[in-house]
């Protein structure tokens, strides 16, 4: 009897269940057809509004420049990093991570009130010695006036032009009442992304200008010439102003610090394809006994602040200098018919410590500004290129030679390492004795 209740029991709950799932089902197809409807709503919509600008708008306009500049909206409705290729744009696009290009040497990035900001200007390149700065605006470029509707690949191409021509590009930076001016002369930029030396006390020092397809091959010859140091004390890794690049190349370089096995980063999106994590696949060239600095401010962006992350998060690296500029985000391109493409968001990057650094940045372990006579001293020479660009190379030696106050602390982080192990191996002498 006992037994029969149960199975009625169980053919009750199990009646119940099929018909709960069988109403999700129904559910779920029914939401599925409603948004699809929906979607066709406004399709229709957007070829209604289409036709009437194609037969009334005042002037005559091409299929290609209403539906570019449709397709264009759509994405600039989504965040400032996706944006709609032209055949033209997507080769520009390309050149740009060859290590060689025509321009003026800057990054740029759409703020999200569509403002055209500088991330940084790449060393050694006209935009640089201009003295143009992470964080300026530009408002005006030879004359055409920059506007939220403005696409980044339209504002690349230009600035971009001729090597030898003259640009005029309009600046407005914090303080300043009101743009002004720089002319700069467009050359071909040719980017050397690893720059090295031995810093007085036995400090290696390597500077990462840019990420690109060699930066990984330009640090190996970089290590083994600061690993000639046989009583090596620390190493100095700079990446300010470094607007970022290929994040390849940043994870592979993480490796060399690393632990193997150390998570150096990971990305995570809607599509299964979007979260991905890497992981440090070999033993560190640099020993682990010797301490690490990175040297960061507010120009260190995207790939730049995923080696700062892998490090630091790692306990691998103290972080100097002053917070990062925050592009954490995951940008995919994706190819479409007629040589067009579009390059949408796909992911946001996640540090080690499982934070996202988008539009957050990465606060330094020891903040340090550039102190006032940094600054007059930069200021100065920035002037003195302008004015007699035939001592550019020599001013760029001088400044390569010069330990500004950011660094020095650096330099200081490295020798309370040693001093505080010291006192440790003291601690333990005692102890054993």
């Amino acid at each position: 009897m006992r037994r029969g209740l149960k199975g009625f029991v169980f053919f009750i709950f199990l009646g119940v269940f099929l018909s709960l799932l069988a109403k999700s089902s129904v559910s779920a197809v029914v939401t599925k057809q409603e948004s699809q409807q929906q979607e066709l709503k406004y399709i229709k919509l957007f070829m209604e509004a289409y036709q009437l600008v194609k037969d009334k708008y005042v002037e005559k306009k091409e299929p290609k420049v209403l539906f570019e500049g449709a397709i264009q909206g759509m994405l600039n409705k989504l965040d400032p990093h996706s944006t709609l290729f032209t055949p033209d744009e997507l080769k520009e696009f390309q050149v740009e991570t060859s290590g060689e290009f025509g321009g003026l040497g800057i990054q740029i990035t759409k703020t999200k009130d569509g403002k055209l900001m500088i991330i940084a200007p790449i060393e050694d390149t006209p935009a640089y010695r201009a003295g143009l700065k992470p964080g300026d605006i530009i408002v005006k470029i030879d004359g055409k006036e920059v506007t939220p509707d403005m696409s980044l690949m339209e504002a690349v191409k230009l600035m971009r032009g001729k090597p030898g021509t003259k640009i005029t590009i309009w600046i407005w930076r914090k303080g300043w009442p009101e743009p002004k001016p720089f002319t700069i002369t467009r050359a071909v930029i040719k980017i050397k992304s690893v720059k090295y030396r031995i810093l007085p006390g036995d400090i290696g020092y390597i500077r990462f200008t840019m990420f690109q397809k060699n930066s990984v091959e330009e640090f190996k010859k970089a290590l083994e010439a600061i690993n000639k140091d046989k009583n090596l004390q620390g190493v100095i890794v700079d990446v300010r102003n470094n607007p970022g690049g290929l994040l390849d190349s940043a994870i592979a370089i993480s490796d060399y610090f690393l632990p193997k096995g150390a998570l150096i980063v990971y990305t995570k999106g809607r599509i299964p394809e979007s979260i991905k994590k890497y992981y440090s696949l070999n033993s560190p060239i640099i020993p682990l006994d010797i301490p690490v600095v990175m040297l960061v401010n507010a120009g260190t962006a995207s790939a730049s602040e995923i080696l700062t992350g892998a490090l630091r998060y790692n306990n691998r690296a103290i972080v100097v200098g002053e917070k990062t500029f925050g592009k954490g985000s995951v940008q995919t391109l994706y190819p479409l018919d007629m040589g067009y493409a579009v390059k949408i968001t796909t992911a946001k990057y996640y540090m080690p410590n499982h934070q996202c650094i988008d539009g957050k940045g990465i606060e330094p372990d020891i903040e340090v500004k550039l102190s006032e006579k940094d600054i007059e001293e930069l200021k100065k020479e920035l002037k003195e290129m302008e004015e007699h660009p035939e001592k550019t190379e020599e001013i760029r030696k001088k400044q390569e030679k010069r330990i500004d106050s950011q660094l020095r602390r650096a330099i200081e982080v490295i020798k309370e390492f040693h001093l505080f192990r010291a006192m440790e191996g003291k601690k333990e002498a005692k102890k054993a004795a």
